[in-house]
């Protein structure tokens, strides 16, 4: 007894546009993304204050070994607390990075990936700040691997991996300006976010870029956190409330063909 083999269904082409379109819906929106990138981007720069700024005067005091490794020894806790909040914000950098990638290359795809690179970088040198910081806390610990060093050693070594850590962390805010000054490009060219917010970013990345010479920035910070405030505040606020004009921001997709 022969059996027939039975032809397969083709998938007629509406059948295939439906599918498409549920593949679609189970993506999240422009809106949404944008949302989740302004949630991130809050979240990233809280735990970097905390685990940064905040970390560096509680700890770190110039010129003064000594002091410098009993704060460590006296607040430990406080210490990785901060490490963790540190971390935290790496990966949070990292995740908004995708997700502003993802949400502007229909603007310009290569413009696009330089920030989204700026961005990457960025994020390695926090990450980088961070092993400073838990080297400090190593040396200062002591251990089976540390019995060459005498104290005053050991301390020495705690203020130069935190003299470190502040210097990498310069570093990152260099490419953390140079992601900034092609974003506000972005936006700029964009058709879904106010222009207006792509002026004050891009002079934002300016200012931050300042750090490529420490002196400079540290002499005119007031002005580079005036600046910082009119650029990024209210790009936070816009992607918080508002998001994206998810029509626009489909109709310039459907005009790059992405």
């Amino acid at each position: 007894m022969s059996m027939k083999r039975i032809a397969p269904v083709p998938m007629r082409s509406n059948d295939v546009k439906s599918a498409i379109r549920a593949t679609e819906r189970k993506e999240m929106s422009p809106r949404a993304k944008a949302r989740v990138a302004g949630v991130l981007y809050a979240l990233e720069g809280t735990t970097a204050v905390f685990g940064q700024v905040y970390f560096l005067s509680k700890f770190l005091v110039p010129g003064n070994a000594a002091a410098t490794a009993s704060a460590i020894q006296a607040n430990e806790t406080l210490f990785r607390l901060c490490c963790a909040a540190a971390l935290l914000a790496v990966a949070f950098h990292l995740a908004y990075t995708v997700l502003f990638y993802d949400l502007f290359h229909p603007v310009h795809r290569t413009i696009a990936l330089l920030a989204a690179v700026f961005g990457v970088v960025a994020g390695t040198l926090q990450a980088s700040a961070v092993l400073f910081q838990l080297a400090a806390l190593l040396v200062v610990g002591g251990g089976g691997a540390l019995t060459g060093f005498t104290g005053e050693q050991a301390q020495g070594l705690a203020l130069l991996f935190l003299n470190l850590n502040a210097q990498a962390y310069n570093v990152y805010l260099v490419f953390f300006g140079f992601w900034l000054i092609p974003t506000g490009y972005l936006i700029a060219r964009s058709t879904f976010m106010p222009r207006i917010i792509s002026v004050f970013l891009m002079l934002d990345g300016v200012a931050w870029a300042t750090y490529l010479y420490p002196p400079l920035a540290t002499a005119i910070y007031p002005v580079i956190a005036i600046v910082a405030a009119f650029g990024e505040i209210p790009l936070l606020l816009w992607l918080l409330v508002f998001g994206v004009n998810a029509e626009r921001w489909n109709e310039q997709a459907s005009a790059r063909g992405s």
